[in-house]
């Protein structure tokens, strides 16, 4: 198997105001937010020439995408060859949350640590993300 994690995906938090929070963090911090928070450039390590992307957002503290989890944050985190991954982590006794989801820009997939975090692992695809943007 490959590597399983390779890095920070995104951090997801639950806001009482996100709209507010963001407006926030854009005035007093200079962070370029938009409605779904900030998605930040990068150069990969092992090929410089590769952009990729991490995303912060601030989530309603009502939502349900942290569902199973009653924490108020999740991680997200950028992995290899999703589907193996998530076989490899089913047999080895962790827990494995709904179904995996594809969209243009990645693969994803839900997961609980042993204190009930939920963990969201995304098989990105940076190009699409980063064609979006510009």
């Amino acid at each position: 198997m490959k590597k399983r994690v390779t890095g920070i995906g995104g951090f997801f938090f639950k806001a009482e105001n996100p709209n507010h929070l963001k407006e926030w963090y854009k005035s007093s911090l200079g962070i370029p937010t938009d409605e779904y928070g900030w998605s930040f450039t990068w150069r990969d390590d092992e090929n410089p020439e590769k952009k990729a992307i991490t995303q912060w957002s601030p989530f309603k503290e009502n939502t349900p995408y942290f569902e199973p989890s009653k924490k108020q944050f999740m991680f997200n985190f950028r992995v290899e060859n999703l589907v193996e991954l998530l076989e490899a982590l089913k047999e080895e006794g962790v827990t494995v949350v709904g179904e995996m989801e594809e969209y243009s820009y990645g693969k994803f997939g839900w997961v609980l640590d042993p204190e009930g975090n939920k963990i969201e692992l995304w098989e990105p695809k940076d190009e699409e993300l980063l064609d979006n943007q510009e």
